[in-house]
């Protein structure tokens, strides 16, 4: 989440707008596979009809399409700790050369972290989902 609003871009909404958008190309099923890392988390995006628990020691999987091109927002839907108020979710569906684009950049962008970041996480996770779906 983007704590400091200053820091938001114009078409970012207050305490939805995150860092890193999870990026996933339009009318392409999207599998997701979730797991908690510490607590019940729960990844709702009411737009796509999506919502699944995040369990600590358990994998659940989902999928969605989306349709339209756009950006989608959905938070943590589950009163998981102090912060479950700012756990944003969205997600950018793009045509298939803007993903294709994207990808390249983001295996710069990712491949320099040290470490992987939730929201990197979910994307190479989605990323990992679309290329199996591809082969």
């Amino acid at each position: 989440m983007v704590r400091d609003t200053a820091k938001l871009r114009s078409d970012q909404p207050r305490l939805l707008g995150v860092d890193n958008e999870m990026v996933v190309p339009v009318n392409k099923i999207v599998r997701m596979q979730v797991i908690g890392a510490d607590v019940i988390h729960a990844f709702a995006v009411p737009s796509f009809g999506v919502k699944i628990d995040a369990i600590p020691g358990r994998l659940n999987e989902t999928w969605f399409r989306a349709t339209r091109e756009g950006v989608y927002y959905g938070q943590c839907s589950e009163l998981c700790g102090k912060d479950h108020a700012f756990m944003p979710i969205a997600v950018r569906v793009v045509s298939e050369q803007a993903f294709a684009q994207w990808v390249e950049q983001a295996k710069q962008k990712f491949a320099s972290q040290d470490a992987p970041t939730t929201t990197g996480s979910a994307t190479a996770v989605a990323a990992a989902a679309l290329r199996d779906q591809q082969n």
